[in-house]
């Protein structure tokens, strides 16, 4: 298991940042029980390890305008390697597409979508995502509201798994 690599005080860390990416390193250090140079210099470590890939704030769509948040259900004519690639590369260039995931079952990707309006979307959906190479077929839903958001790992569920590993 890869978390088992790390020791409880770097899985600590991680937590702590995952909770709040913008807290001081004196405040991270005290929180997790070590001094800010130690607690600096596992950081660096993590993130140049790849645990932490970026800090991000995270941003309410719409008060900015953004009101419709659609998921579309994407299969496409051929699932050959290049053919995947190429609508990834694809979704990474539209800015509507917040996340593009490779599913395995009946559809070959879900994509979250935000636009401001349902004008904005229809025109991306038959102007764009219908119209791209080796799309067959998308299938949407719109979000009505959300009720979990929540980023990132449960920490509690690694530590149960560590703690019962034989």
């Amino acid at each position: 298991m890869a978390g088992s690599k790390l020791d409880p005080i770097d899985r600590q860390i991680l937590a702590e940042l995952q909770a709040d990416g913008r807290m001081t390193n004196v405040a991270l250090a005290s929180r997790v029980g070590i001094s800010a140079p130690p607690c600096l210099r596992r950081v660096r470590t993590l993130e140049e390890a790849g645990y932490v890939r970026g800090y991000y704030a995270d941003i309410d769509a719409r008060e900015l305008g953004f009101e419709v948040q659609v998921f579309a259900m994407v299969r496409l004519q051929s699932q050959a390697e290049a053919d995947l690639v190429i609508f990834e590369e694809r979704c990474r260039q539209w800015s509507l597409v917040r996340e593009c995931h490779m599913l395995n079952g009946e559809i070959d990707f879900i994509l979250k979508c935000v636009a401001p309006d349902l004008s904005s979307f229809q025109s991306f959906l038959t102007g764009e995502l219908l119209k791209a190479e080796n799309v067959a077929t998308v299938k949407t839903s719109l979000v009505i509201r959300c009720a979990k958001d929540e980023p990132g790992v449960p920490f509690d569920v690694l530590e149960e798994r560590l703690v019962r590993k034989p």
